[in-house]
């Protein structure tokens, strides 16, 4: 499985390369107002483009992150509190020979 995923991965590395290299032609980027950046490669912008599109949905999962560890470490406090509770009550219950809960059948 770890030689699919590492094929999978070069198999994508080659096809973004190739795509790259096929869009290297010079164009003008125009901002708001009049600032233009003229003459920029079209890989450059792309790579820019997803840059700012990962770092966004990153942000945009922070505040679900941090719910779910919120509630992991409630959980795992609370099972704390399970374990302990089971552990006393084991510690306080009687031992009993097997002969008074089902008594032996004579012979």
């Amino acid at each position: 499985m770890r030689y699919f995923v590492w094929f999978l991965r070069a198999l994508v590395f080659i096809a973004v390369l190739m795509f790259a290299l096929k869009n290297t032609e010079p164009v003008a980027v125009k901002f708001y107002g009049d600032y233009a950046a003229e003459q920029v490669p079209l890989i450059v912008v792309m790579l820019a483009v997803f840059v700012v599109g990962t770092l966004f949905g990153l942000l945009l999962m922070v505040p679900a992150v941090v719910r779910n560890r919120r509630e992991a470490a409630r959980l795992r406090r609370e099972l704390e509190k399970v374990r302990e509770i089971v552990a006393r009550e084991h510690e306080q219950q009687p031992v009993v020979a097997p002969e008074t809960v089902a008594p032996l059948s004579p012979l």
